[in-house]
């Protein structure tokens, strides 16, 4: 159910490596197989990755449950947090996250902006990626051996290297405070109360809509995928676009939940604090006109 950002890098590392790659399947419903990654995980396992919120189906993960089998099997966990960040409270020690990643421009941030937590001995433990300025505490040139010595800054600066992104992490800033006056649970909670609502309006709102992944509110957060019968995925949204309606149509840059779902593509539906119940019976109404079109 992975996002492309949590596939390709660690394809990338198995072609420079040789390590292996092992997938774990989802559910009819899009909900996480968790007899299939305790079937699959090993003591040779180095790291189970997996996103805490698919940007498909909504399905939240519980993420404790993996990381205690993951570090049992003394794994480190990596959480892909850029889907529930911005929509539900997280604390990643709570989760017992090694390492836990969210982007900025999903939680009303600027593009290119985010974060990405670790574990303080993980980060002590690892070798920068990346050389320029602030990454370092002292470079010494040696006049015998004609090199440097190099010596690293403390994390996190031993990361930074170079000019960082000052304007996109103020302005990161302001949005995160201005969620946190809303309160995360404010924000969970409006957005379960949507994604409830929406359900109920769409089931049976008409012949040809499909569903797809679980309708169960409790096990996701603010995402409905669909589609109509007869449409493609992209016709769906152009349709829609033209009555003022924004929806996602396509992969989702998530092309093996669709392969695993039998599906060519899917629309996508997703609320968050802006959104209203009038919006979503707009949308329903919509959806009707477009299948008698």
């Amino acid at each position: 159910m992975e996002h492309h950002s949590n596939i390709v890098p660690w394809e990338l590392i198995a072609k420079i490596t040789g390590c292996t790659i092992k997938y774990v399947n989802v559910n009819a419903d899009g909900t996480l197989d968790y007899q299939d990654f305790e079937s699959k995980i090993s003591g040779k396992t180095k790291l189970a990755g997996f996103s805490h919120i698919s940007n498909v189906s909504g399905v939240i993960n519980d993420v404790k449950r993996i990381a205690k089998v993951a570090h049992e099997n003394g794994a480190i966990v990596l959480v892909d947090a850029a889907q529930s960040v911005p929509h539900m409270p997280v604390d990643a020690r709570d989760l017992d996250a090694d390492f836990l990643a969210f982007s900025g421009h999903k939680m009303l941030g600027p593009t290119g902006t985010g974060a990405l937590f670790a574990k303080r001995h993980l980060l002590e433990a690892m070798e920068p990626f990346h050389g320029g300025g602030e990454m370092i505490r002292e470079v010494v040139y040696n006049q015998t051996t004609g090199r440097c010595r190099i010596d690293w800054n403390d994390p996190p600066w031993k990361f930074e290297a170079g000019t960082p992104n000052i304007g996109g992490a103020i302005a990161l800033m302001a949005a995160v405070k201005y969620l946190k006056r809303i309160g995360m649970h404010e924000v969970l909670a409006h957005e379960k109360m949507l994604t409830e609502y929406a359900i109920n309006k769409l089931q049976g709102c008409c012949t040809k809509l499909e569903l797809y992944g679980t309708t169960d509110a409790k096990l996701k957060c603010g995402i409905i995928p669909f589609g109509i019968k007869g449409l493609s995925s992209h016709d769906v949204a152009l349709l829609l676009d033209n009555y003022g309606i924004m929806i996602r149509s396509g992969f989702h840059c998530a092309q093996p939940l669709h392969q695993m779902l039998k599906l060519q593509s899917s629309a996508r539906a997703s609320f968050y604090i802006y959104n209203t119940r009038e919006e979503i019976d707009r949308f329903a109404e919509i959806l009707r006109e477009i299948e008698q079109l």
